[in-house]
């Protein structure tokens, strides 16, 4: 008898409609096009968790190397041990599960990882399915050709491109990610007919790159490039030196490999010729740069200054936004809200300090470093570490891992390329018959019903909130009447009840002091116009008036537009929900 079972569709399918289950589990993160209530990502987010659960049932779980677990648990204990307090478990919980999630990611891409190109397969070709779909939308979106499939999709302004990720960059990533993908399928396929279509494929996924606008993209395209030419000359000198012959792992001669790059620029330049009215296309973008005083440079130096004020313990987890809104700056201001530095490393440092940040970060580079990926000569590793540099390079300038279908690829890289030694658990664990618990269907089993039940209650939990961000006779009939009170019962989400609670209650003497503390609560999870300007109101029936001259100054500086409006009796900051 063996303590390693098989999936139970595996008795029942053939391998091939496994491999097809499998990555349709990957690619529908990517493509999930719900989006309602007041978190642009919540749905997308459950939606990839409810596809991880399937995934510990589907593919055989191993287990990752204990560096992996110790590297997610310490930036689990981190987030906790400086959330904000003005939350409660609302500020930290998110990100703690969203981290236990990925550690059941890197199981499975232990698992694949242990299952050879068969089983890894299924993240290539999830990755790929899902780039190819997305690229088909964006060129629909970029083109204003997409109305006739809303809601499977969403209409942006002419000439933005974004599949259902509802931004460029993340668009982009997961084309650079397919075109790894593409390229690892490529070079593992005799096929002559499959290669063919798969050159399509990359040209499509050039198309939706230029599509993109995207300099994220363009230098991911770069670095996939470079690198693959480099693998691709290695592998001709390797099979030259051995007599000569097709190497078994072959990708496109290096030359065409590097004619990527100038049909990518050409592309680029054709694309806006063909839309009926005037877009933004990639060279303009390359020319011009971040209009005013948008770009990243500027948002950087202000996050250099705000670790500067606290550099040893951050300003705590969630804070960034209230650290900005509330910080004069020396020189030029970032003129939004900034609730994420746009470069992982400064993140952790602004609201966890520069010891939290170097140890993450850090230990991260280390764990690379070690496994010397310029040495790497597997195939599936080498694709693991493709979309894990897309990420990883994403993350310098923007932040995807706050994103459900980001994490869940990272998730199973980090797995794929950090497995556990074979023979490792049993010793660690002293008793062999203990280390059954760690192989499916007991453990993964386990984990995926846990896993279920969170996504239940919190898609419940989310739901029920929402119901007060939609118009009454929108609401479900349980919530058309009473929908704030019945809505204050929630923990998870207990951040947008309070901003919505803050937005739809006028200020006036007799509750002012409990406004002001919801305002004050509230401009922590949420520091824009609405807000402010409650503070503000409620400050002055308090008889707090060099707190509401001190706050008007504040919104001056952060918002001057809409700081006019609210001089002139207009309504700022959009419609309340």
């Amino acid at each position: 008898m063996t303590s390693r079972a098989v999936p139970a569709e595996a008795d029942a399918l053939s391998p091939k409609a496994v491999g097809a289950v499998r990555a349709g589990l990957v690619a529908f993160p990517f493509l999930c096009p719900l989006v309602a209530g007041p978190s642009v990502q919540a749905w997308q987010l459950l939606a990839t968790w409810v596809c991880l659960a399937a995934m510990l049932l589907a593919i055989p779980v191993a287990v990752p190397a204990r560096g992996i677990w110790a590297w997610l648990g310490a930036g689990a204990a981190a987030v906790v041990l400086f959330s904000s307090p003005h939350a409660g478990a609302a500020a930290w919980l998110p990100a703690v599960v969203v981290l236990a999630a990925m550690a059941a990611a890197a199981c499975v891409g232990a698992g694949m990882a242990r299952g050879g190109a068969g089983t890894s397969g299924g993240l290539a070709v999830g990755v790929l399915v899902a780039g190819l779909v997305s690229a088909v939308l964006g060129l629909l979106q970029y083109y204003g050709l997409a109305e006739p499939l809303v809601p499977w999709t969403t209409t942006p302004a002419l000439g933005q491109a974004y599949g259902n990720l509802r931004q460029r960059n993340q668009f982009a990533t997961l084309i650079s990610m397919a075109l790894v993908a593409a390229l690892w399928i490529y070079a593992a396929q005799p096929s002559a007919r499959i290669r063919r279509w798969l050159v399509a494929a990359a040209l499509l996924l050039l198309v939706a790159a230029a599509a993109s606008t995207s300099r994220t993209g363009l230098l991911q395209l770069l670095s996939i490039v470079g690198v693959a030419a480099f693998i691709a000359r290695r592998e001709r000198r390797g099979a030259a030196a051995d007599g000569g012959g097709r190497p078994p792992f072959s990708l496109p001669p290096p030359l065409v490999l590097l004619a990527m790059v100038p049909v990518y620029f050409a592309i680029a330049w054709l694309l806006p010729q063909l839309a009926a009215g005037e877009v933004e296309g990639m060279m303009q973008r390359l020319q011009e740069g971040a209009p005013g005083d948008h770009t990243r440079m500027i948002l950087w130096r202000n996050v250099l200054s705000l670790i500067a004020a606290h550099p040893l313990a951050g300003w705590g987890w969630g804070e960034l936004a209230f650290a900005h809104y509330s910080t004069l700056y020396d020189g030029p201001r970032f003129p939004e809200i900034l609730d994420n530095a746009h470069n992982l490393s400064l993140h952790l440092a602004v609201e966890m300090g520069i010891p939290v940040s170097v140890l993450v970060c850090g230990g991260f580079l280390w764990m690379v470093m070690a496994a010397r990926p310029w040495r790497e000569r597997d195939p599936v590793r080498l694709m693991a570490w493709g979309m894990l540099g897309a990420i990883a390079l994403h993350s310098l300038l923007e932040y995807p891992l706050w994103y459900g279908p980001f994490q869940l690829v990272f998730g199973l890289c980090l797995g794929m390329l950090w497995p556990a030694r074979r023979g490792a658990t049993a010793s660690s664990l002293r008793q062999r018959s203990r280390a059954r618990w760690l192989e499916p269907p007991v453990l993964s089993s386990a984990a995926a019903v846990v896993l279920m039940a969170v996504v239940g209650y919190a898609t419940w939990d989310y739901i029920r909130i929402s119901q007060i961000y939609l118009a009454r006779d929108e609401r479900l009939p349980a919530y058309e009447d009473g929908t704030l009170a019945k809505a204050r019962k929630s923990w998870l989400f207990a951040r947008q009840v309070d901003f919505a609670e803050l937005t739809l209650t006028a200020v006036t003497p007799a509750n002012a002091a409990a406004m002001h503390s919801l305002a004050e609560r509230t401009l922590h999870f949420s520091p824009e116009p609405r807000v402010i300007v409650k503070l503000i109101e409620s400050a002055e029936l308090m008889g707090r008036g060099e707190e509401a001259r001190d706050q008007a100054e504040r919104f001056r500086i952060a918002f001057p537009a809409e700081y006019e409006r609210w001089l002139k009796g207009l309504p700022v900051g959009g419609q309340a929900p």
